[in-house]
């Protein structure tokens, strides 16, 4: 894993705070925002979108991995993932957004997230050791 010095953290999770300012969380009043460094050094960030079915809400991290996709192509990668909240909770990225940045993350790539203790920094491997995987054949 290459470790973030204490400036990048800041930085990235600043950019992941700001844009938590822009969810639309009317039902939850969980505001998330995620923000995405590419291995081109672009960031690229998103924030959570609820519906009022729950099962249409995206959560932060799969809004910024959408648009990374939609902005930059389908040959992004991720080194480095950054959650942050305005609700001062502890929050690491949910299974369903752990197993969609599988497709896109690099097997080093930094995780940062709210804990209990101050922002945790991990893995991503240690955070989805055993992510779905399919060959896809010729």
């Amino acid at each position: 894993m290459d470790a973030l010095n204490s400036l990048e953290v800041e930085e990235l999770m600043e950019q992941a705070r700001v844009s938590a300012q822009q969810s639309y969380s009317p039902y939850s009043g969980f505001r998330v925002g995620a923000a995405l460094r590419l291995t081109s050094g672009e960031v690229v960030t998103g924030t959570n979108v609820e519906n009022v079915s729950y099962g249409l809400t995206i959560c932060a991290e799969r809004s910024a991995l959408v648009r990374a996709v939609s902005q930059f192509g389908p040959g992004i990668r991720i080194d480095a993932v950054a959650v942050a909240n305005l609700n001062d909770a502890a929050s690491p990225p949910c299974g369903a957004c752990r197993q969609m940045l599988a497709e896109f993350v690099l097997a080093d790539a930094v995780v940062l997230f709210p804990a209990n203790d101050g922002v945790r920094t991990m893995a991503f491997l240690e955070l989805l050791p055993l992510a779905f995987e399919m060959k896809l054949l010729p």
